[in-house]
């Protein structure tokens, strides 16, 4: 966490119990930092208010790039660099083309997902993982507020956690 930036850090025992709060806190104002759960809750980005991911964007570009890389590599190769008579078919004949084309397509679709959904992460190996509250991997449910980014007392959030179901209401510092 960054030096200096406080959060308050509600944790649920129940997902329904979440879900419920989240529409709570989002409705009295309070800006929700991040929900981290044991599990996938279905709707939880819904209610976070989420936008719909880029990343089949990313995924048709790329396997664009693959499909435009290999029939020039193609073409190059066969045509101009070292073309070479098979079967007395022509030297750039497009169907002799399709398995390269493919799974040049797919390889650069599938590696530029990875890379483009671990810069939008912000996964990277030298970084260091925001951990609110442990218990998050087992068998709770967090909800992390950030303090600078809210107007509201701080004392006004705690009511509005506690009476959204929060079993416990921790601050952590930066």
């Amino acid at each position: 966490m960054k030096k200096g930036i406080n959060y308050l850090v509600g944790v649920f025992d129940d997902d329904d119990v979440l879900l419920k709060a989240v529409a709570t806190v989002r409705a009295s104002g309070i800006r929700i930092h991040e929900c981290y759960t044991p599990f996938p809750v279905h709707g939880l980005g819904d209610a976070l208010g989420y936008k719909r991911s880029k990343l089949p964007i990313a995924a048709f570009l790329f396997g664009m790039l693959g499909t435009s890389l290999a029939l020039l590599m193609q073409f190059y190769m066969m045509g101009i660099d070292w073309p070479m008579i098979i079967g007395g078919k022509n030297f750039t004949s497009i169907p002799t083309f399709f398995p390269v084309t493919f799974e040049l397509t797919v390889l650069l679709s599938a590696l530029g997902m990875v890379g483009t959904f671990m810069v939008i992460s912000d996964l990277r190996p030298y970084g260091k993982a925001k951990v609110f509250d442990l218990r998050a991997t087992d068998d709770k449910f967090i909800m992390a507020i950030d303090l600078s980014k809210n107007s509201i007392d701080t004392a006004e959030i705690k009511q509005t956690l506690s009476s959204a179901g929060a079993v416990e209401i921790n601050e952590k510092h930066g």
